[in-house]
């Protein structure tokens, strides 16, 4: 039998772990603008005064955030402190789904972080006798913001017999947001605009980060801080904007994008963001196999490849076998057509598997086919890709007289090569976003994910199975051969150790299977997050590469086990992994007029 049990991780009255919340947040806060060790040896100068740097700035985020959650939510009727004077009014709408849930996170965030800092900076100067007074109020106040938090009365009511685990596990959960009053139009769409603003901030500073250190914090803070928004309700407020105001979402998106290489100092942190595109443009296409035709399959990088080689032939190379040079759009065309023409030559006597299966032919076909280019070297074959050297020197592309290769001048910012390249790939990213939208919205879509679904009942409604798997493979193939056209030229040289299933730098056929999953298959903004994610961390953690594919399974687990929908989740998939009380008798309140009776009568 379930009660209305809020009981707190810690004993506490609610107004008194709220007042120790607030306190240890404003002490994090106040410790980074002190010293935090003694020297600048360690990366990001701590020993500033009045000024943060480094990972205080992340310590002083994650205060910040905190201390606004543990604010909205004081005097709320769902946090058991009703009479204690009514909610701050003007911070409410930070948790129009949860109030104290969401304070749990910020305040672990900043815990993370913060204990983080002081243990590099142990590990690397030789000892906590390096610390200075500003590192230990400002761990010392995450570590009270923390118990403070845990001592929180749960948003979600939980069993009186859930165990230990049930109740941490409910302490960070929070019921679905009550629906807002509607906004003026120009006002949600200041907000759809301001969010957009906010992700390329965090987006541009992630990518800017010049040590492991601080790249490390980054990911801690923002994992717990991207938590807290989520249970506090605001994405899916933010969710259900973007869903009226779509046109003008896919505009804010667009815009952001343009601007990020104008964000950037760095052309190697620019050509992280082009690479990041290309990846994200290659899982984008593997989602329509995958996340809407249900086909799953491991040796997708390989029609990347057969698209880059075939870009990178008539590329004008000199070390190229064929000696021809043809302009930009024909060289990516043609790696569109070949990866098609391969898509439809492989789907076709392969596409009549189903399962397992499947998934070992198409890892077959992945392996032949870096094989095969590995052999066509003129020794143990005709002398086509020139085996394992690939072919280098790919010159850059050139479009309407703008090489991509040479820096520009755009409204006083200067525009370098990997920042041209990226702006390229935006585009062609756009061209696969809507070819995928269309598709996925277009009654072929509807049929696609009826055979993802239950391919025997789609067949019994009339709907030609093999056909549509074809169809799906081919266009796939398509999107990764376009993908892999402009990868040719940026990295200038391509080999065939490149496009394996598995290793240590993605784009690879398990890394872009992992992104489509970890994102949510059959959406949009899920592959591109999770295609970002992946590679973004390998690319600045290279000190971890003999430990990632240890990490990266860990991660998938974990990811399995409390999100197996991913991080952008489409309602089928929330309907399938999570309980939705569909059996439940709705209330009289969600019911049509005069349907009230009938509903109980049927009770």
């Amino acid at each position: 039998m379930t009660s209305n049990n809020t009981s707190p991780l810690i004993p506490l009255p609610a107004s008194t772990a709220r007042v120790v919340t607030l306190t240890g947040a404003v002490l994090a806060l106040a410790g980074t603008f002190l010293p935090w060790t003694w020297t600048s040896a360690f990366p990001g100068d701590l020993t500033v005064t009045g000024y943060p740097g480094g990972l205080q700035v992340l310590t002083l985020v994650g205060a910040v955030l905190t201390l606004l959650f543990t604010l909205s939510g004081w005097g709320s009727p769902r946090s058991s402190e009703a009479g204690s004077g009514g909610r701050i009014r003007g911070l409410a709408w930070l948790t129009p789904g949860g109030t104290n849930s969401p304070v749990r996170l910020a305040a672990l965030g900043v815990f993370g972080v913060t204990g983080y800092a002081i243990g590099a900076i142990s590990y690397e100067l030789g000892g906590l006798v390096n610390l200075e007074l500003g590192g230990w109020i400002a761990g010392g106040g995450a570590l009270l913001a923390v118990i403070g938090a845990l001592a929180l009365p749960a948003d979600q009511p939980h069993d009186d017999d859930t165990d230990a685990w049930g109740r941490f596990r409910n302490a960070f959960s929070a019921p679905d947001p009550a629906r807002a009053k509607d906004l003026p139009a120009w006002a949600e769409i200041l907000i759809i605009t301001a969010a957009f603003g906010i992700g390329l901030w965090i987006f541009a500073y992630g990518i800017a980060t010049e040590y492991s250190e601080l790249f490390i914090g980054f990911v801690v803070l923002a994992a717990f801080g991207f938590a807290a928004v989520l249970r506090a309700g605001l994405l899916k407020r933010l969710s259900a904007l973007t869903a009226k105001h779509r046109n003008v979402t896919l505009t804010a998106a667009f815009a952001a994008a343009i601007c990020f290489p104008f964000t950037q100092t760095n052309d190697q942190f620019a050509l992280i963001g082009a690479n990041i595109l290309i990846f994200a443009t290659v899982a984008l296409g593997l989602n329509v196999v995958v996340g809407l035709a249900g086909l799953l399959d491991l040796g997708y990088v390989a029609f990347l490849g057969v698209g880059a080689y075939a870009a990178a032939l008539v590329s004008g190379s000199p070390q190229s076998t064929i000696g021809v040079h043809f302009p930009f759009w024909a060289a990516v065309l043609t790696g569109v057509a070949a990866s098609l023409v391969f898509g439809v030559l492989i789907g076709a006597p392969t596409l009549r598997l189903r399962g397992d299966y499947l998934a070992i032919v198409t890892l077959g076909f992945g392996e032949i086919f870096r094989i095969t280019v590995n052999s066509l070297n003129g020794t143990s074959g005709p002398d086509v890709t020139n085996g394992s050297n690939g072919i280098p020197n790919i010159p850059d592309l050139e479009l309407f007289g703008f090489n991509f290769g040479l820096p520009h001048d755009v409204l006083g910012f200067q525009l370098t090569r990997p920042g041209n390249y990226y702006l390229l790939m935006l585009l062609f990213t756009a061209v696969v976003v809507m070819v995928f939208r269309r598709s996925a919205e277009s009654r072929i879509g509807r049929a696609w994910v009826a055979i993802r679904e239950d391919e025997t009942a789609a067949t019994a409604m009339g709907i030609n199975g093999f056909r549509l798997k074809l169809l799906a493979f081919a266009l796939g193939a398509g999107l990764a051969g376009l993908a892999g056209s402009v990868q040719a030229h940026v990295s200038y040289s391509i080999t065939p150790e490149q496009y394996q299933f598995a290793g240590s730098v993605p784009p690879n056929s398990a890394f872009l299977l992992a992104a489509v999953i970890l994102g949510g298959m059959g959406t949009i903004s899920g592959p591109l997050i999770g295609a970002a994610l992946l590679y973004l961390i390998p690319a600045k953690l290279q000190f971890m590469a003999e430990w990632q594919l240890l990490l990266f399974g860990i991660a998938l687990m974990l990811l399995m086990r409390f999100r197996p929908e991913g991080l952008v989740a489409d309602r089928r998939k929330q309907l399938e992994f999570h309980e939705t009380g569909q059996t439940d008798v709705p209330d009289d309140a969600t019911l049509p007029e005069g349907a009230t009776g009938v509903a109980k009568a049927g009770a």
